[in-house]
C-alpha cells in the first residue's frame, strides 16, 4: 500500500460524501420550504403561493434524482475501496443503510409521485399532507444516516467481539452523544443552503425583470427563514464543538492549534500549524480566549498536541473550521444587510441593486461550499480513523494501486462535473423561461 494511493481514495470518498451531501442538504431544505408554500395556498393567497411551489417543485425534484443518484457511488466505494468497513460494522451499518433505503423507496417513491403529480386530483388539504409526508420521510432518511456517521464519531451501544462490532443496546446507539447535534447542524445547514440558493435564483431572475407577487412574497419568507437558521446554527455548531471537546480531544486541539499543554490559554484567529517542534507560524488571536474549546487532562491541566500519537492533520482542520466560521459570519451578514435594504421597499428584490443582487447570487455558491468546508473539518478531524479509537483507514483499505485510484478518482470527477453543469443548465432555463413542463395531461402538476 502506498500512501499516495490511500490519499487519492480519501479525496475521492470525500468528493463522493461532499456530491452526495450537498443534494440531500438541497432536497431536506426545498422540502421543508415548499410544505411551507403549500400550506400559505391554503389561505387568501392562494395563486400568489401555488405560483411558487410549482415553480420550486421542479427543482426539488431534480435534487431528490441527483441525490439519490449521489448515494450509489457511496454505497459502491464502502465496497471497493473500505471493504473491510462492513464486515467489522455489519450488525450497524448493515441495518442503518437498509432502512435508510427502504425509507427512501416507500416515502420518495410512493408520495413522490403524488406531490408531483396528483396535485389537481387531490383535495387541497391531502395534498398538502402529501406534501409533509415527503418532507418528513427526507428528515428520517437523513437521521438514520445522521445515526450512522455519528456513532463513526463516538462509537456507544455496541461491543467490540471477534474482529467485528455487536450491538449491545440499539437505542444507545442512535442516540448517542454526537447525533443530536450532527442532526441538528445538518437540518439547519440544510435550510441555509436551500434558503440561499433561493435567494440566489430569485435574484437573478429579477435581473431579467421585475419580480412579481408571488416572488416577492417568497422572497420575503426564505430571506426570514435564513436569518433565523443561521442564528440557530451558530447555537448549534457551538454545543457541537462541546461534544467534539469531550468525545474528540485531538479534534479540538487541532482546532485550537495547540501543540504545548503548558501554552497559555489563547484563541488564533489566524496561525500556520507545522509542528510540535516548530509551533504555529504567524499566529494572531486573542490571549484568554477558548477555555471552554481545550480538553483538559484527568487532573484538570489544559492539554495539547505535543506527544499524541496519531494526529490528524492539523493545518487542514485548523483552516477548514475558520474558513467554515468565515463564510457562516459572511451569509449571515449578507443576510441581516439584505433584510434592512429591501424592507422599506417591500421585500421586492428588484428594488436592490444591481451590484447587490450580484451578491445575493454568490450566496448561492456560499451556502454549498460551507456545506462542503463544514463537512470537510468533520471529515478531516476524525483521521486516521474512520470509527473513532477503534478502525482506522488503512486497516480497512483494499490497497489499490495508484494508477486505479487516480483514474478512478478524475473519472468520478467528470461525472460529478457533467452532473453540476447540467444541474445549472436546468435552474438557468426556468430562470429564463419560467416552469418546466413535465406533464400536459389534466391531472398533473
Amino acid at each position: 500500500m502506498t500512501h499516495s494511493a490511500l490519499w487519492l481514495s480519501q479525496l475521492q470518498f470525500f468528493s463522493s460524501l461532499s456530491f452526495m451531501a450537498i443534494f440531500f442538504a438541497m432536497e431536506l431544505g426545498l422540502a421543508w420550504l415548499l410544505l411551507i408554500f403549500r400550506l400559505r395556498t391554503l389561505s387568501g393567497l392562494h395563486s400568489v403561493w401555488l405560483a411558487s411551489y410549482r415553480f420550486w417543485v421542479r427543482v426539488f425534484a431534480l435534487t431528490v434524482v441527483l441525490g439519490f443518484a449521489s448515494s450509489l457511488p457511496i454505497l459502491i466505494q464502502l465496497g471497493s475501496l473500505w471493504p473491510g468497513f462492513s464486515s467489522r460494522t455489519s450488525e450497524v451499518s448493515g441495518p442503518l443503510i437498509a432502512l435508510a433505503l427502504a425509507v427512501t423507496l416507500v416515502f420518495k417513491s410512493g408520495f413522490l409521485g403524488l406531490m408531483l403529480f396528483a396535485y389537481r386530483t387531490l383535495p387541497h388539504w391531502l395534498h398538502t399532507a402529501v406534501v409533509a409526508i415527503v418532507a418528513i420521510g427526507s428528515t428520517v432518511t437523513v437521521s438514520v444516516l445522521i445515526a450512522l456517521s455519528s456513532w463513526m464519531q463516538v462509537p456507544t451501544g455496541v461491543q467490540w467481539q471477534d474482529k467485528g462490532y455487536l450491538v449491545t443496546d440499539w437505542y444507545e446507539l442512535l442516540t448517542g452523544p454526537a447525533f443530536v447535534w450532527q442532526l441538528a447542524v445538518f437540518l439547519l445547514l440544510s435550510m441555509v443552503v436551500a434558503c440561499c440558493f433561493v435567494m440566489a435564483v430569485t435574484a437573478a431572475k429579477s435581473l431579467r425583470r421585475p419580480a412579481d407577487e408571488s416572488e416577492r412574497r417568497a422572497f420575503r419568507l426564505v430571506l426570514w427563514v435564513l436569518l433565523l437558521s443561521t442564528v440557530l446554527l451558530v447555537a448549534s455548531v457551538w454545543g457541537y464543538g462541546q461534544m467534539v471537546v469531550q468525545y474528540e480531544p485531538l479534534k479540538a486541539l487541532a482546532t485550537m492549534a495547540r501543540w504545548h499543554a503548558d501554552a497559555d490559554v489563547f484563541w488564533p484567529f489566524f496561525a500556520y500549524p507545522v509542528s510540535p517542534e516548530a509551533g504555529n507560524v504567524y499566529s494572531y488571536g486573542w490571549r484568554g480566549l477558548g477555555a471552554m474549546w481545550i480538553p483538559v487532562s484527568e487532573t484538570g491541566d489544559y492539554r495539547g498536541l505535543e506527544g499524541q500519537s496519531l494526529l490528524p492533520p492539523v493545518a487542514l482542520v485548523f483552516f477548514s473550521f475558520r474558513i467554515a466560521l468565515l463564510l457562516g459570519a459572511a451569509i449571515l451578514v449578507t443576510t441581516v444587510l439584505t433584510c434592512w435594504r429591501v424592507r422599506p421597499q417591500h421585500y421586492d428584490p428588484s428594488a436592490l441593486s444591481v451590484g447587490w443582487r450580484r451578491v445575493l447570487i454568490a450566496m448561492g455558491a456560499a451556502g454549498w461550499l460551507l456545506l462542503v468546508v463544514g463537512l470537510l473539518y468533520h471529515f478531516s478531524g476524525a483521521l486516521p480513523y474512520m470509527v473513532n479509537g477503534s478502525i482506522k483507514f488503512t486497516d480497512v483499505f483494499s490497497d489499490v494501486p495508484f494508477e486505479s485510484a487516480l483514474v478512478s478518482l478524475v473519472s468520478y470527477a467528470v461525472v460529478y462535473g457533467f452532473c453540476l453543469v447540467g444541474f445549472f443548465m436546468l435552474v438557468r432555463y426556468i430562470v429564463r423561461y419560467g416552469v418546466v413542463p413535465v406533464a400536459r395531461r389534466r391531472g398533473r402538476a
